[in-house]
Formats: structure tokens, sequence, C-alpha cells
């Protein structure tokens, strides 16, 4: 459990809401991710989305040092990792792999760090699986760790009782997993049922369900619509979750997710709010179709 989760009273409502005590106004501070023990800030950055090599070095001054060069390695994003390797002991480089041939994800990784000129990534992340890792994956991803390329191994998955498993098997240091306000399943399937010691460290992607709780049009009657802050301080405000991977597109989107690590937790009631915004959404995205979605 992280230094922010450890001191929040206990015994409030359950879900979520079990590790926000009423009144914090200290912002989140930084954590241990799991079971690596790398110290990262609470909140991360991907480079997916087009935020310049600007917008890195201001994350990285503000404490945002999870830097993730994955779905979409841009060009820009490279240079702002070049710029801040001065920062490399305080930093933790996530490099993701959508291979499923070992030879193509060896060769993926070996020109990434190329390109940005560093001798190693902290973390290599295989890519969205929603069915087991065939060993001939793990044993490439388990080489390149011990040629010391990376340090440790994570996986993503939008399949949530598949990532507890990943996180029980012990072959993965990091789980990526999809939650927020209109996907907050991972309270059932997946935060239960994590191990009760030497957890591998949690990750939560997708905080604004990809911008469907900003948007106004799906708030229900009475309600404020959230802000990008507003959905990373629900994910963060959860104790099972170590940090939040934001997707900015803009200096400004930077900002706002410093100005959310500021602000720290939400309130019972917030977080109680951002459920029925959730609900809401998660509503209106499935109007039309046969139910909700299984990963709901």
């Amino acid at each position: 459990m992280s230094g922010l989760t450890s001191g929040l009273t206990s015994g409030v409502t359950s879900g979520v809401t079990s590790g926000v005590t009423s009144g914090v106004t200290s912002g989140f501070e930084p954590r241990t991710l799991g079971r690596t023990g790398l110290a990262v800030g609470p909140l991360g950055i991907s480079a997916s989305y087009g935020v310049g090599a600007r917008g890195v070095e201001r994350a990285v001054e503000a404490g945002l040092t999870y830097l993730y060069w994955g779905s979409m390695r841009r060009a820009a994003f490279g240079e702002g990792l070049r710029r801040v390797a001065r920062h490399r002991d305080r930093l933790t480089l996530v490099l993701q792999s959508y291979s499923r041939v070992g030879p193509l994800m060896t060769w993926s990784i070996e020109r990434a760090l190329g390109r940005i000129r560093y001798d190693r990534a902290d973390v290599l992340l295989l890519g969205y699986w929603n069915a087991p890792v065939p060993a001939r994956i793990l044993d490439t991803a388990r080489a390149l760790r011990d040629r010391g390329l990376v340090r440790f191994l994570a996986i993503s998955s939008h399949n949530r009782p598949l990532a507890a498993t990943f996180a029980r098997s012990g072959d993965f240091d990091i789980v990526h997993v999809r939650y927020n306000a209109a996907h907050p399943g991972a309270e059932r399937d997946l935060f239960p049922h994590l191990p009760a010691s030497g957890r591998p460290g949690m990750v939560a992607f997708t905080a604004t369900s990809w911008g469907q709780l900003l948007n106004p049009r799906f708030t229900p009657p009475g309600e404020r619509t959230p802000t990008a802050a507003d959905c990373y301080r629900f994910v963060l405000s959860h104790p099972s979750i170590d940090l939040c991977v934001t997707g900015p597109a803009t200096d400004a989107h930077v900002e706002e997710a410093i100005a959310a690590q500021a602000m720290g937790p939400l309130s019972p009631d917030e977080v109680a709010w951002m459920g029925r915004v959730g609900r809401a959404v998660s509503r209106r995205a499935w109007v039309g179709r046969a139910g909700p979605s299984a990963n709901t």
C-alpha cells in the first residue's frame, strides 16, 4: 500500500470510498509501485496523444515521472525523453510492445532505446493481453530483462478476472488495467483478489473513459460535469491503485494533471458524485446495444 493510502482512515463505505477520508486537502504524495520498489509520482504521462517535449519536461519537473512511450512512440515525446535524461535516476521509463512474435518484440525494444539514447528501460509493458500470455512471449520478455535492457515486466489487460490472475501469477511486476468512474468493475473483479503481500504495482488507464466522463451531454441533470483532474483524483483515491496514467495532448493538459496531483483525494461526497456521473455515462454509452459491457 502506498504512503498516501496507508495513512487514510478506514471504515468508510465499501469500494473506492474505503480509501478516502472526508476533509482531505493535501496533495497526492509519491508512492512505491508495488513490489518493484520503484518510487513514482502518482500520475504518469503517455506519448500517444501528442504532448511535446516541453510538456514532458514540465511533467518531470512536477513529479510526474512515470513516462510511458507506448502505443504510439511519437517523436516529440522521444525528444522530451532525451531532454530529461539528466534526471534518469528518478524517471521510470516504460516501453510497450504489442508484439505477438518474440523477435519483433526484441527488435522493437532495442530500436526504441536507440532512438532515445537510453541504455535500458525500467518497465517492459506487454500490451493488450486479454488471453493468457504464451510461453514464447514470456521467455522473450525475460531474456530482455536478463540482458539488462529492461528491469521489470508489466502487462495490460481489459479482462479484469484475467488481470487478477496475472497479478497473482508472479510473472509480472506491474499490471495495467482500465479503471474509471464509468468502468468501476475492477472494484469487484480485481482489487479484492490481489495478493495480500508482495503484490504487483497497479496502474490505471483511461481515467476519463476516453473523454466520455468529460462530455456534458452524458452528465445527469443537476450534476456537475467532471474535469480530467476530477477523473484522475477519483482513480487515485482508490487504495488499490498506485498510479494513474494520463494522456495529455497539450501542455495545458499537463498542467491539469499537475493540478490534480496537488488537490489530493476526493471526499466521500465527491466519490459518490463521480459514481452517479459514471453510471450515467455507462448507460448512455450502451444505448441501443444489447446490454452493458462485460468490462463495465
